[in-house]
């Protein structure tokens, strides 16, 4: 864990900083804040339309698979500084070789491109106690960086606490939904979690930190076990909980439960709940001296992420760097989560051109009603008002032309860009948060339109609501996004003389 004199050609800014992992949780917070900075960067993807939509002006996105060693070459000519912010987890079993097999060819494209400097966020733990395949695959990155000779400052956290965060996300539903909780002995484990403002302020000044090369153990204030996190939680949220500890007999079993009771997959929750055997806590301090940075506490960092929560300003989350588990599927409908929430993803290609299609999504609605189902929509604005709710009276201000602000029916116009997004609020009553979404991404030949329902349950009575009009919605919703599709390719009609 020695640490490198930077040599003194290091000074000089790169001309280029490459972010991989753009589309994910830290990347895509960490991108607008270099930006801020003045400095040119560069972003790769597998599916650069997923960062379309993002407010990154002068960023230059690349297509690409870090898995394929002449993509790696590509995006890293002419880079001086490379944030390596990508995992597989996600992929299953097998993501303990992924990640060794990616991180060695990108280190040895970089080395070759002449790369100055790496800069990555692994996982904390001391390596000759952690067993966790998770935490060995996240220390193993690092070494594999580092052995192709381009200098690497690795950072090792623990638990990241902040909005959209999976570690936070998983707390804060099972604090949510469970009153009293039967865990395994590993509620026990200590940990010394860290917020995610503090983990990108230590990023950002690596960038030109005179230290060439080093490990850094980063943490919060505060050490608490696992159990104390969540109680901690609860006090915040003023609820009343408890929690006893007692063996699992079945390990998987714990993995299953978070994926039935929060947003996060199993394939996910698995290797993460496997982490949570091993004490992460910052052993080497070095960092704190090292660096500016001054780490809050988790009751702070708990506080600021429940306020982005509130005041719907999540800015990335643990699922943005998931496709919409059907990349490959162009047409494939999903039930999944986002952003803490359930949702129901409608998914289809059209030959007709962007601009024809969100016109006639912005038709919805209002004295023409919905395509598909509109029996079952006016019913349920009349069961809205019968409950004391504003019901489908309102209508919309104009029959073809939206604004943000604007109500249709027992939807709010809470975002609008043009042949691109539409974001429709529910104001009806309900037992959580509702969003009807509509994206339209251009394609070659056409474009691609995605349908999302959003549903952020309050307790166990918003998930018995949500699971009980999910029939309904297996008939609405795939009706809706037919109809919006045979509707923009039917020819324009002549304008009018």
């Amino acid at each position: 864990m020695n640490e490198t004199p930077a040599p003194a050609e290091a000074k000089e800014a790169p001309a280029r900083i490459l972010v991989t992992g753009a589309t994910g949780y830290i990347g895509g917070r960490l991108v607008p804040r270099l930006l801020a900075r003045g400095r040119q960067v560069r972003c790769v993807a597998r599916d650069p339309h997923r960062l379309a939509g993002y407010p990154w002006p002068g960023v230059e996105i690349v297509a690409g698979d870090l898995e394929d060693p002449a993509t790696a070459a590509r995006v890293l000519a002419g880079i001086g500084t490379a944030y390596y912010l990508v995992h597989s987890m996600a992929a299953g079993l097998a993501f303990r070789e992924r990640d060794h097999l990616m991180a060695t060819r990108f280190g040895a494209a970089a080395a070759q491109a002449g790369v100055r400097r790496i800069i990555y966020l692994g996982g904390l733990g001391d390596p000759e106690k952690v067993h966790s395949k998770h935490l060995v695959s996240r220390q193993e990155v690092g070494r594999c960086l580092s052995a192709c000779g381009v200098p690497v400052i690795e950072f090792r956290a623990a638990v990241i606490v902040g909005s959209g965060s999976a570690s936070f996300e998983i707390i804060r539903h099972l604090v949510e939904l469970l009153p009293v909780m039967i865990a395994p002995p590993w509620i026990d484990t200590r940990c010394q979690p860290i917020g995610i403002r503090s983990v990108l302020e230590y990023l950002e000044e690596a960038l030109d930190h005179p230290t060439a090369s080093g490990i850094y153990e980063i943490g919060g204030a505060d050490i608490l076990s696992y159990k104390e996190m969540m109680l901690q939680y609860a006090r915040i949220r003023s609820l009343r909980r408890f929690i006893f500890s007692f063996p699992v007999p079945w390990p998987q079993l714990s993995s299953r439960w978070i994926d039935l009771l929060t947003p996060v997959p199993f394939r996910i929750a698995q290797p993460l709940v496997e982490s949570l055997r091993t004490e992460v806590v910052v052993r080497d301090d070095r960092a704190r001296t090292a660096f500016r940075v001054a780490p809050t506490g988790y009751s702070e960092a708990v506080r600021r992420a429940l306020t982005r929560l509130a005041l719907d300003f999540v800015e990335t989350t643990w699922a943005s760097s998931l496709s919409s588990l059907t990349q490959d599927q162009p047409e494939a409908d999903v039930l999944g989560s986002h952003e803490g929430m359930l949702l129901d993803r409608r998914r289809r290609r059209t030959k007709a051109v962007p601009e024809r299609v969100f016109e006639a999504i912005c038709t919805l609605g209002g004295e023409h009603g919905w395509p598909a189902g509109n029996f079952l929509w006016q019913l349920r604005g009349v069961l809205d008002r019968f409950c004391g709710g504003v019901g489908m009276r309102r209508g919309r201000r104009h029959a073809r032309e939206l604004r943000v602000g604007d109500p249709l029916d027992f939807w709010r116009v809470e975002a609008l860009e043009p042949a691109h997004l539409l974001r429709l609020r529910a104001e009806m009553k309900l037992p959580g948060r509702a969003w009807l979404q509509f994206e339209v991404l251009p394609e070659p030949g056409g474009s691609r339109v995605e349908q999302t329902a959003f549903f952020e349950p309050h307790g166990v009575l918003g998930y018995l609501y949500w699971y009980s009009v999910l029939p309904f919605h297996r008939f609405v919703f795939p009706g809706l996004i037919e109809a919006l599709k045979r509707q923009a390719e039917q020819p324009a009609p002549p304008p009018p003389r």
